[in-house]
């Protein structure tokens, strides 16, 4: 029988109005093992993870001051939705917290408590002067993130840019890659890919831009292309600073406008140097020579009075124009 994602077995007990949600974070889990290329390695963190995760079947949900808790060492998302939270704020208030959160004894702080999931429904327990209702699971640090991954994976309310940039602070706080891969539910291709956009954007265009729930992985990608070059990088951050980025008050027309922006300047450039073509004329300015380069090929125009004769006057002396060329060449 095929290994239950990690994630249902977390929540499964918890909420039984979540089975849809379980059931396509199984699906998720399912499809990756299969695809793959480290599923025994799979199987062995998830027989790890499922022996101290088995989280609330028969655990005590306990109510906790808010006040004592601390977040996850690892953050995974980039700022806050404003909106998100006022409605989830006003479902609270209304109906009460209907699913608790994950927390484990701080590693560092007798007392306290470290977020593995639930960090927003700990803010708004916060806010409306509530306890918050909580498990309490003694977990190790690789336990945890693959939690605190998969939880959100599940949700699927983490954006492109904050999984790439999640799976890197894993990778920086020496994680593997197997267990990111196994937090996020992906493969070493998409790994691959995310590292490349995190690493390669500079680390003030990330924090501009925010979120960007909007943008997927292909324009994150295109924007990584463009910024290889140090020009252009330099150009993004300068970018990022000016009123008209300020303006745009989501973060999706945040990063539209720094595309659109440094692509717009690509195409100027180009337009810019084929505008200045090499021009010869006699005195007599009878004939116009003009010559337009690019990196692979000329074009040379013959113009004005003499303009159409001259050029028949060239097209004969061809060959040994060429012959005088190759010995220079010599």
């Amino acid at each position: 029988m095929a290994r239950k994602h990690l994630l249902a077995s977390v929540t499964a007990s918890l909420n039984a109005d979540n089975g849809e949600l379980t059931h396509l974070a199984s699906e998720a889990r399912s499809e990756y093992a299969k695809r793959g290329a480290s599923r025994s390695m799979i199987q062995s963190l998830d027989e790890m993870a499922e022996n101290s995760l088995r989280m609330f079947g028969g655990e005590t949900v306990v109510s906790l001051d808010p006040a004592l808790l601390d977040g996850s060492f690892v953050a995974d998302r980039i700022g806050e939705d404003d909106e998100e939270y006022k409605q989830l704020r006003e479902a609270i208030r209304r109906s009460g917290q209907s699913t608790p959160i994950l927390v484990r004894p701080h590693p560092d702080d007798a007392g306290r408590y470290m977020i593995v999931f639930g960090h927003r429904r700990a803010k708004v327990a916060k806010d409306l002067g509530f306890s918050v209702r909580a498990v309490i699971k003694p977990l190790a640090d690789i336990e945890h993130v693959v939690a605190q991954g998969q939880e959100n994976t599940a949700r699927a309310d983490l954006s492109f840019i904050e999984k790439a940039l999640f799976a890197r602070k894993l990778l920086d706080s020496g994680m593997t890659k197997d267990t990111v891969k196994s937090a996020l539910t992906i493969d070493d291709t998409l790994l691959s890919r995310m590292s490349s956009v995190a690493e390669t954007i500079p680390e003030t265009v990330l924090d501009a831009v925010g979120a960007a729930k909007g943008v997927g992985r292909d324009r994150w990608e295109e924007l990584k292309k463009i910024v290889q070059i140090p020009a252009n990088a330099i150009k993004a951050v300068e970018v990022v600073g000016t009123e008209g980025f300020a303006a745009a008050q989501a973060n999706d027309e945040a990063f539209n406008f720094l595309l659109n922006f440094l692509k717009s300047s690509k195409r100027s450039k180009k337009a810019k140097t084929a505008a200045k073509p090499n021009v010869w004329a006699p005195d007599d300015n009878l004939v116009c020579v003009s010559v337009n380069k690019t990196p692979k090929k000329a074009v040379i125009a013959v113009e004005a009075a003499d303009g159409i004769r001259f050029a028949d006057f060239i097209t004969g002396q061809l060959d040994s124009l060429y012959e005088a060329f190759r010995q220079l060449e010599k």
